[in-house]
């Protein structure tokens, strides 16, 4: 049996957990318990929950679409670079958000390296509207889906897979009835994480796509302004966004972290 682990241990471990506990107690104390269905249910709150939830959505179901073909190519294609390519997907996780922001603004803004040309054609203009919070959230978002299924599909057992094609099943029903329902706990994992990371995207957004009330102002931005102006509402979202985002990784356990 292991023995008692160190006083030593035990202390720095402690402190480690107070540093993550102490600000969510100090937010649990400050809220106004009595008023919390009214502040919640304000038009404002109400304006950037709603903005919030279609563009996590929305960025979720892109990160979907291009992130789970993206993770297949980087678990399963052995190319030139591909070291690189994993360090680029990945470089939202560590990179500060609002310097995201700023590469977005510089590419995909109105005088930017795509933002112009696509303007000149289309009319879109994407910075300050609801598709410019859905990419600044997808960029930042993505990588979460992308290194999920790329560790689920790196730690399959590709016997199944093989089988199935011996069996005269084609790539893509090999990937439709085999490959994807075998990483499906980890996809799923994937999707919960992304989602929460949109929910809560900050310093992109605002950079990006700025914070316009019923138009790019999600909850983060909401208590942002609030903090100025209100700070029980401030408190209130804060608190309805740590529950959301606690609720998803209790959710979740160590699905993820065994995809990795």
């Amino acid at each position: 049996m292991p023995g008692r682990p160190p006083v030593v241990l035990i202390v720095l471990g402690c402190l480690g957990l107070a540093l993550f506990v102490v600000p969510l107690a100090g937010l649990v104390a400050r809220t106004p318990w009595s008023r919390l269905p009214d502040l919640l249910t304000g038009d404002v709150v109400a304006d950037a929950l709603r903005l919030s939830l279609i563009t996590s959505l929305a960025s979720t179901v892109i990160a979907l679409v291009l992130g789970v073909p993206l993770a297949w190519l980087l678990a399963r294609v052995d190319f030139p670079g591909r070291a690189v390519v994993r360090a680029v997907v990945t470089l939202p996780l560590v990179l500060p958000p609002v310097v995201g922001g700023a590469a977005l603004l510089f590419a995909l803004g109105r005088r930017g390296l795509v933002g112009e040309p696509l303007n000149r054609l289309t009319g879109l203009l994407l910075p300050f509207s609801t598709w410019g919070v859905i990419i600044a959230a997808t960029f930042v978002a993505m990588p979460f889906m992308v290194i999920t299924v790329e560790g689920a599909l790196r730690n399959l057992d590709r016997r199944y897979e093989g089988a199935a094609a011996s069996l005269g099943a084609g790539r893509w029903t090999v990937l439709r009835r085999v490959t994807l329902p075998m990483i499906g706990p980890s996809l799923a994992a994937g999707l919960a994480l992304t989602w929460a990371r949109a929910f809560g995207e900050f310093g992109a957004t605002i950079t990006f796509a700025g914070n316009l009330q019923g138009r790019t102002q999600t909850l983060p931005l909401a208590v942002f302004v609030a903090l100025e102006s209100d700070r029980e509402t401030a408190v209130a979202i804060s608190l309805l966004m740590v529950a959301v985002s606690l609720a998803v990784l209790i959710a979740l356990r160590d699905r993820w972290w065994r995809a990795l």
